[in-house]
């Protein structure tokens, strides 16, 4: 497989450089009266659960054992409150109490769930609606992508940080994404890739089986794994299950994680997820002779031998194979030519090279849809980009043009550049004339 150079790299990262300060010169159009509207409800809505919240038993204990240094926004305050009611909080390796957000939701009381949802308003207005705000000029917001501050060689963005908009939570995601709008008169059109790091991570391993499932159509990994986790036959599999599949075992699986890990969180959706027959996937488990918590993390550690040991054998050699190239050599090459050195734990030096390399291939596409556009002297401009999406304010008579341009750069164009990419690319689009939060998918001729 012929890599790039270093050579390679640096022009890329050159031209990268380039292109994003022209992405941030060109900023994207802020609807600054509703964002102003939306700081005022959350902060409303912030109020209101702050009172609610002090106006507890939990809160009076509260203030029984801290008095004037009580605060409501410590976590190491409000795990010392629970433990003091009689809750059971799991502990660290040093004797602390756990107050993450799984270990907090376990309780299941009214009062945690309030206190969550209350740092959730918190971070959404200060660090979400008040850092937009405060960088609006004019009526846009110009976000700064670097190229020099991530060690897997990804982008980065500040100023504020276009990259870490919420997208899984809908409610929060709807507030912070409606107050981005199109330009007058035009398009608000994001073009992805779909499933992009995977589809690389198939270029380093080449494991026939993952190709497999990337190149035909009939084929289905999610769903498979869905019928492996929760017992389910091919048709009896939802969008919801396949969703919780993904996301909660075969996505974590090849990012590192393992089992144990996935156990709980699967287990968690088996209450609420129904199969196509209506009932929960408890339900259909306790069917399948699984009653219990600790069966079904046996199951999964079972799911997770068959996933390594049989499905993806080559994918899993690969990863033993390329750790210990690189605790021999003290780094480890890109596909893209760059170079990565230093000490890393081991999901690093297995992730890095995909994300990186993943990242590399939406910003070489960035650049040469950027080189069309002047070109052909479009008015459309590129406002955005988040790691494998470009998100574009697009005149509506050259929505065709861009979007066969786009498919054409990203999917044909760049393995022609780099020979190296043997797997199919594929991206998909999503457009609005009202706000970044109501794009719908539009189709690519």
């Amino acid at each position: 497989m012929i890599r790039a150079t270093r050579f390679d790299a640096y022009r890329l990262m050159h031209e990268g450089t380039l292109a994003l300060a022209e992405v941030e010169a060109a900023g994207i159009r802020v609807d600054e009266a509703r964002l102003t509207s939306t700081i005022n409800h959350v902060q409303q809505e912030i109020d209101k659960l702050t009172h609610a919240l002090m106006n507890t038993n939990e809160w009076k204990i509260w203030c029984k054992l801290y008095g004037d240094k009580a605060r409501l926004t410590s976590r190491v305050q409000l795990g010392s409150v629970l433990s003091a009611m009689g809750f059971q909080l799991p502990k660290t390796e040093t004797g602390r109490l756990r107050t993450d957000e799984d270990s907090l939701r376990e309780l299941n009381t009214s009062f945690v769930d309030r206190f969550l949802q209350l740092e959730k308003l918190r971070k959404l207005k200060s660090t979400y609606l008040v850092g937009i705000l405060r960088e609006v000029q004019d009526g846009y917001v110009h976000p700064c992508f670097s190229l020099n501050l991530v060690r897997s060689y990804r982008s980065s963005s500040d100023h504020p940080n276009f990259q870490n908009v919420p997208v899984r939570s809908k409610d929060i995601s709807k507030l912070i994404r409606t107050c981005f709008i199109p330009r007058q008169g035009r398009l608000l059109v994001e073009i992805d890739y779909k499933a992009l790091e995977v589809h690389i991570s198939a270029v380093y391993h080449q494991d026939p089986v993952l190709i497999e499932y990337l190149t035909d159509p009939e084929r289905d990994m999610h769903r498979d794994l869905a019928m492996e986790c929760f017992l389910l036959d091919r048709d009896n599999v939802t969008k919801e299950a396949r969703f919780y599949a993904k996301n909660c075992f075969v996505f974590p699986q090849f990012y590192g994680s393992y089992w144990a890990q996935c156990a709980p969180n699967l287990w968690k959706v088996t209450q609420d997820v129904k199969t196509s027959c209506g009932i929960s996937l408890r339900e259909h488990l306790q069917s399948k002779g699984i009653r219990t918590y600790e069966q079904f993390e046996r199951h999964i550690e079972s799911v997770e031998h068959a996933f390594w040991g049989e499905r993806f054998r080559v994918y899993a050699k690969w990863k033993r194979d390329w750790y210990e190239e690189y605790c021999h050599n003290g780094y480890f090459d890109m596909l893209t030519g760059f170079r990565v050195e230093g000490v890393y734990e081991r999901n690093d030096v297995i992730n890095y090279p995909i994300q990186g390399t993943a990242f590399h291939c939406l910003l070489w596409s960035l650049i040469q849809l950027l080189k069309w556009l002047r070109k052909n002297r479009m008015q459309t401009l590129i406002v955005g980009q988040i790691h494998d999406s470009i998100l574009a304010d697009v005149v509506p008579s050259e929505l065709n043009d861009y979007l066969a341009a786009a498919k054409r750069i990203m999917t044909v164009d760049i393995k022609e550049h780099w020979k190296w990419l043997n797997v199919p690319l594929a991206v998909e689009a999503e457009a609005s004339d009202k706000t970044w939060f109501d794009k719908q998918p539009i189709e690519i001729a």
